[in-house]
């Protein structure tokens, strides 16, 4: 399927002034020495971030803006006043004036985006999550290897020098022995984001359709349209799909070193509680993996901690207590266990005593310049989080989301037959923790999936659970916004 005909531009009103098809650029860029101009697909609080981290890399020119939202683009305009600017995508991405993008979008747009722009000849750097939908992030991958383009996730702690000095540590001196077992946690607390009794009205500021693109038109009852749209199913992939992509990345690159792509089995569970909102998406998720070596567990939570002891302290709401830290993976060791987290990590021995430190720059800047330099050498193998990686990191969130939405009414006789004692440990802490909300983990506001099995070829489940988790493995797209099937 071709990104856009001569008659969809004529039938848009929208798009005036497109060639009739898109042919494959040539990336004016060939050497080092030549300038590499961007086109930033979003105008957002990410894409201001890594226009940053951008410009800051020699020779590298922002020369492009798009947002369907003409205030964010009017801002970005001021900041970048010699760079295009364009309120369709499309458009940006038919600019030969325009060398790679950098996709900044809600997550509905992720793949679409940078599909189109690969087939037209653009390098991609895309933010995560890599996708919405499992399916969606396959046919990424196979776009570019059709197109022959270079594709870098923004999981930006691949590029932090800490993570070579954290696997040396644990693999080639094995100086906590093998290990046996992962913790992965993201714990954060997040505010209500309001729910309306009629749906939000779109200010006119925005070309709403442009923004939903993929996604369906269905009333929005939150209160603002921006960054909120994380918590809704539609467009967002929820705290999985937003910090779970980075800690399960940690954790796929330093203790599976990338040879585990994808869980064999997976199980999950949580609910949206407490804050009876507009939001879908689960503020308590909590998700075992079955990778057939080293198991993986992973609790979210966006709740604060309500107990007693929390509340009688004065000053800003704190997540629950929990092992390890916030955002991060605890590796657990024959000799110790391991807790990395963004820019640091720590060793700690049996007893508990503290035997090594890490620290790191968490990647941002360094990240941005290894695409560069890969765009430069057009050198897939040169990047760090190169697109399959990424498909990879983010389907482990995509099939915890899965579960989440298969699941039923939490079960602790179900849940009590993972025989794991970080599985164990982690539901007692979430015991707890909902408890302090005075929540009962056996209610109807609690899910809990069976053990789904993902077959390896087909990338479907199979078996107990397998309808009612391939369902949402690919989503239904707008006409005129649908990824193609490439793979």
């Amino acid at each position: 399927m071709s990104l856009l005909t001569r008659r969809q531009v004529l039938a848009s009103g929208i798009a005036a002034g497109l060639t009739t098809s898109l042919p494959v650029q040539t990336l004016r860029a060939a050497n080092a020495n030549d300038e590499i101009n961007l086109g930033f697909i979003s105008c957002g609080g990410r894409a201001g971030q890594l226009m940053g981290y951008f410009n800051e890399v020699p020779g590298v020119n922002i020369a492009g803006l798009c947002d369907p939202d003409q205030k964010r683009l009017s801002l970005a305009k001021q900041r970048f006043p010699k760079a295009e600017t364009w309120t369709d995508l499309r458009e940006l991405i038919a600019a030969n004036s325009i060398d790679a993008v950098v996709i900044a979008t809600c997550n509905h747009w992720h793949c679409l985006a940078a599909i189109w722009s690969m087939e037209a000849g653009k390098d991609v750097y895309v933010e995560k999550p890599l996708s919405h939908s499992q399916w969606e992030g396959e046919q990424t991958v196979a776009a570019a290897r059709k197109y022959d383009r270079i594709c870098q996730l923004g999981t930006q702690q691949r590029s932090d020098p800490m993570q070579a000095e954290i696997k040396k540590f644990l693999h080639e001196q094995k100086a906590l022995g093998e290990i046996q077992a992962a913790r992965v946690n993201r714990y954060g607390v997040r505010p209500s984001i309001g729910k309306r009794t009629t749906p939000l009205q779109i200010e006119k500021n925005v070309t709403y359709d442009l923004w939903l693109g993929p996604a369906q038109d269905e009333p929005i009852y939150r209160e603002k349209l921006h960054y909120d749209w994380h918590w809704d199913w539609n467009t967002g992939s929820g705290e999985m799909g937003n910090w779970g992509v980075h800690v399960l990345d940690d954790c796929r690159n330093n203790i599976f070193q990338d040879r585990v792509a994808l869980p064999k089995k997976v199980l999950g569970g949580g609910g949206r509680v407490a804050l009876n909102d507009a939001g879908q998406t689960p503020n308590v998720h909590f998700a075992y993996f079955d990778t057939g070596s080293i198991p993986v567990v992973i609790g979210l939570s966006n709740l604060p901690d309500d107990s007693d002891a929390a509340r009688n302290q004065k000053g800003k709401r704190t997540s629950p207590e929990h092992p390890g830290p916030n955002s991060g993976y605890m590796a657990f060791c024959e000799g110790g266990r391991f807790e990395g987290q963004r820019g640091g990590a720590a060793a700690f021995d049996n007893d508990g005593k503290q035997i090594k430190t890490f620290k790191g720059t968490g990647g941002n800047g360094l990240h941005q310049a290894n695409f560069i330099d890969a765009v430069r050498q057009h050198d897939r193998s040169l990047l760090n989080s190169e697109v399959a990686l990424g498909n990879d990191s983010t389907g482990w969130c995509n099939l915890a989301n899965v579960a989440y939405q298969a699941g039923n009414v939490f079960s602790r006789d179900e849940a009590n037959e993972i025989g794991l004692e970080q599985w164990s440990s982690l539901i007692a802490d979430m015991d707890k923790h909902l408890a302090a909300h005075h929540i009962a983990m056996e209610s109807d506001a609690i899910r809990l999936s069976p053990l789904m099995t993902l077959d390896e070829k087909t990338q479907r489940f199979v078996g107990d659970g397998a309808d009612s988790g391939n369902k949402f493995l690919k989503r239904q797209y707008r006409a005129n916004y649908k990824v193609p099937q490439l793979a």
